[in-house]
């Protein structure tokens, strides 16, 4: 269903709640005082493994290459034991009808980027085609990139109806929007832009395309998880969260598992409701499983490199 056509009453985006930047900051500084060890240290690392979207989204990309990330995917270190398997594997649309059939059965999920990915630059139909491209040869989720011209120039109702259009191409697809938080300018911003998404039909909203730095801080991703929180208090409706680009060690990605227990609690703590787009985590969190097992850390030599 188009969530626009949902609720009956709309906000007026210009009127998203401004954010306390220094209370954002002192309350990102605890998250990063907390002490994670022993069996709860494996349990978080795995974890963290099951809500990795591993990604290859480059112009070399062949279908050789997603055929091998794909096997990745479902054989992340053959020689440890008890390993869950990644979230999703994401790629261009030309490249969805291979992962799907590379996956089989799985039960990864074949994400895709789309509407002109990673700048958004095209028209509203290029983007639709893009999209029904990509569900048409097996996405089962898509990833759009927001209208940031349109958006920073104020026309939040171009952003939020080619959102909502996307929405319905994408029929059974669950939708992540992008922001590309680090062209967005402030946390205000990445409020607002947070709130015109959830309302149009997000079911994630993400922060960035790992193209732009900064990308995913845990100042933007804070922000974003206290968005979630309001609009679920406000309508009742689920919407997940996926920071990307830039977290790339465990223990950032431990720090980020505690503020989304602490912000919006257990039931966003699984990879329907929280992912990380950030491939490169995955040999760190890999490498930490294996230290926690024999007390050693196994050379970079016995991980794959994506």
């Amino acid at each position: 269903m188009n969530r626009n056509k949902t609720f009956k009453n709309i906000p007026d985006f210009k009127l998203s709640p401004s954010v306390d930047k220094v209370g954002v900051e002192e309350r990102v500084a605890r998250f990063q005082t907390r002490s994670i060890k022993n069996e709860s240290k494996v349990q978080g690392l795995k974890m963290v493994l099951n809500m990795i979207d591993l990604t290859t989204l480059e112009g070399k990309d062949t279908p050789g290459k997603v055929r091998q990330l794909c096997y990745k995917a479902q054989h992340l270190h053959d020689l440890q034991e008890g390993l869950p398997t990644v979230a999703a594997v994401c790629v261009y649309p030309t490249m969805v009808a291979e992962a799907k059939k590379a996956l089989g059965d799985s039960g990864i999920k074949v994400a895709s980027v789309s509407t002109a990915f990673p700048s958004g630059q095209s028209t509203r139909e290029i983007k639709l085609l893009d999209t029904q491209f990509a569900v048409d040869n097996g996405a089962d989720e898509i990833d759009m990139v927001i209208s940031r011209g349109k958006f920073l120039a104020g026309d939040y109702n171009f952003v939020f109806d080619e959102i909502a259009a996307i929405k319905e191409a994408c029929g059974k697809a669950r939708l992540k929007v992008i922001f590309e938080t680090g062209e967005l300018a402030s946390l205000d911003q990445v409020r607002r832009a947070s709130d015109i998404a959830m309302y149009a039909g997000a079911d994630f909203i993400k922060t960035s395309t790992g193209k732009i730095q900064p990308a995913a801080t845990m100042q933007v991703t804070y922000t974003m998880l206290c968005a979630i929180k309001d609009f679920y208090r406000k309508t009742g409706v689920k919407v997940g969260m996926k920071p990307a680009g830039g977290i790339s060690s465990s223990k950032l990605a431990l720090h980020n598992l505690v503020m989304v227990k602490e912000t919006l609690g257990n039931d966003w703590l699984n990879n329907e409701w929280f992912r990380f787009g950030a491939s490169s985590l995955a040999n760190d969190v890999l490498m930490q499983l294996v230290k926690q097992e024999t007390g050693h850390y196994q050379s970079a030599d016995y991980f794959s490199i994506d």
